[in-house]
């Protein structure tokens, strides 16, 4: 059976892949196939979801095993094949490409082909220009360093806090008008 998947980007609305891949194929197949139509990297950790009808998640297929201690059950990408997992037209995935900043690229099986095989997975359709991969590594070089190994502690405070300064005096009335609150409703 080939399935045929529609992959999008909230980030770059006008990005979008079609892939067919043969159902008995394995995940890592189909990651390998998006990763090399939108030129990402294949070194990066990522994995897919499998989410219900309103896009919760609810299975996690990763790259590796990541956590052998777990009593759920574990799906990895080069073990399982896709049609152990998916079955339905209209499954909706998420292919989770920068574990740093929780981006996605969201999934739909759009259609399944019964009777017919695939031997190689096939990028149908590509639209667009697919977002950056990676967004932690600019996130960190704007970051502007704090050096404290010199800075007074008193500094410190109004550095990271802010001019005001903690008032005893303020927390122990909210605390008094929390207690006469609480009173009252008894």
């Amino acid at each position: 059976m080939i399935y045929k998947f529609l992959i999008g980007s909230e980030e770059s609305e006008n990005f979008k892949l079609e892939i067919a891949i043969d159902g008995s194929d394995t995940f890592l197949r189909l990651r390998n196939t998006i990763l090399e139509a939108a030129g990402y990297d294949k070194n990066q950790m990522d994995s897919f979801i499998i989410c219900d009808e309103d896009w919760s998640n609810e299975k996690e297929v990763t790259y590796f095993d990541m956590d052998t201690d777990s009593d759920e059950d574990i799906w990895i990408m080069e073990d399982t094949p896709l049609d152990e997992l998916l079955e339905d037209e209209g499954q909706k995935l998420k292919f989770v490409f920068d574990y740093m900043t929780d981006r996605y690229f969201y999934m739909i099986l759009k259609e399944t082909i019964p009777g017919k095989n695939l031997h190689d997975p096939l990028c149908q359709r590509k639209e667009g220009k697919a977002p950056q991969e990676t967004m932690a590594a600019d996130l960190l070089a704007d970051a502007k360093p704090v050096k404290i190994e010199d800075t007074p502690i008193e500094e410190l405070d109004e550095q990271f806090f802010g001019e005001d300064a903690f008032n005893e005096e303020e927390l122990a009335e909210l605390n008094d008008e929390f207690n006469e609150d609480a009173d009252e409703d008894l």
